[in-house]
């Protein structure tokens, strides 16, 4: 490992597990394709692995981008031509663009995990689903929904099973190990989830859920990677250093710098700044409010995408540092989180 001080940034990663306000956490820089820091704290290890949530979505996304640049996908085309199911019920003018920057219009489309990891299941399902308003028309996170279609384009246009297309064409090329669909032989040294705070139903069912078997080998695509913060930063370095070239240059440039939605986050209020799988954090002085975990110091030029209870990975094209941060400690108050994940990321920033 490259020889950075980190000290600041470790301490602070340390003080919440050491005052009990996590049962552990993991953390992970890197610059120059390589890892200048990787710890763990509280009830884990390095080899401990970690749900991540929504920070699987880059991952998925960036398989998507070796289809458009094998020039198999359109994101200008409306996904029912790829995927004939989702050309009925008023969802014909969906187009691929509209479901990588969450514009579809359908965020709350139900799919069970169970069932999405089967294909013939998954497209029953997506015949079923209805518009909620016209997609383009506005931005509302979609949490699963977009990318079980993502995942749907995947098998469809490669032959193969989304999971073993994001291990064989991203991870192993990167060298890293396989994050989706972990089957019950591979589920030793996941951290297991905790609650931490008060009562939250919504917090319960989310371990409920990401602690079940059947959920972790299904792989959701929007959700359900697990990796260590060393594996999901040295994925943000390749993002910044394209490593033999694994995407086509001009793809990846337009997914990590080209801000194709500027619509509002219907939460903060904040202009998204989404790309096709990325948020850019830009020139606005609004990056903190992104969701992305950056923190004060990150250039305009930073991207990156967070996770359910602030999970964090992002890059910086001006320092060519990664960072990622990880917990299996699940709160009841996103403020909180939020103010843990600007400080983290902001003292990671100024390394």
């Amino acid at each position: 490992m490259a020889s950075l001080d980190t000290t600041a940034l470790v301490e602070l990663a340390r003080r919440d597990v050491e005052r009990g306000r996590l049962p552990a956490c993991q953390l992970a820089v890197a610059r120059d394709g390589d890892l200048v820091m990787f710890e763990t704290f509280g009830d884990a290890t390095n080899e401990s692995r970690f749900h991540v949530f929504s920070a699987t979505k880059p991952i998925v996304a960036s398989a998507v981008w070796l289809l458009i640049g094998d020039g198999v996908l359109d994101v200008d085309r409306p996904v029912g031509d790829y995927l004939p199911e989702l050309r009925a019920n008023g969802m014909d003018a969906v187009t691929v663009e509209h479901v990588l920057l969450h514009t579809a219009g359908f965020p709350n489309a139900p799919m069970a995990a169970v069932d999405g990891a089967v294909p013939a299941r998954r497209r029953r399902q997506f015949a079923q689903w209805r518009l909620e308003w016209e997609s383009g028309s506005r931005f509302v996170y979609h949490p699963s929904s977009a990318h079980w279609v993502l995942a749907d384009l995947v098998e469809r246009l490669s032959g193969l099973d989304f999971r073993d297309f994001v291990e064989h064409r991203v991870c192993r090329p990167l060298g890293l190990p396989r994050v989706l669909g972990i089957g019950a032989g591979d589920g030793d040294g996941v951290a297991p989830l905790v609650a931490v705070g008060g009562a939250s139903k919504e917090r319960d069912d989310t371990i409920r859920l990401f602690e079940d078997r059947a959920v972790r080998a299904a792989g959701v695509p929007g959700g359900g990677g697990i990796m260590t913060a060393a594996d999901l930063a040295l994925f943000y370095q390749a993002l910044l250093r394209n490593p033999d070239h694994l995407w086509a240059p001009e793809v990846l440039a337009d997914a990590t710098g080209n801000v194709r939605c500027t619509l509002p986050d219907p939460l903060l209020g904040a202009p998204v700044n989404r790309t096709i799988g990325l948020v850019v954090a830009g020139s606005d002085g609004l990056h903190t409010l992104r969701y992305a975990g950056f923190g004060e110091g990150n250039s305009p030029a930073a991207f990156g995408h967070a996770g359910a209870h602030m999970q964090i990975g992002w890059a910086d094209p001006a320092t060519g540092t990664s960072f990622a941060y990880l917990t299996n400690g699940l709160g009841d108050d996103q403020l909180r989180e939020g103010v843990r994940g600007v400080r983290l990321a902001g003292a990671a920033a100024a390394l």
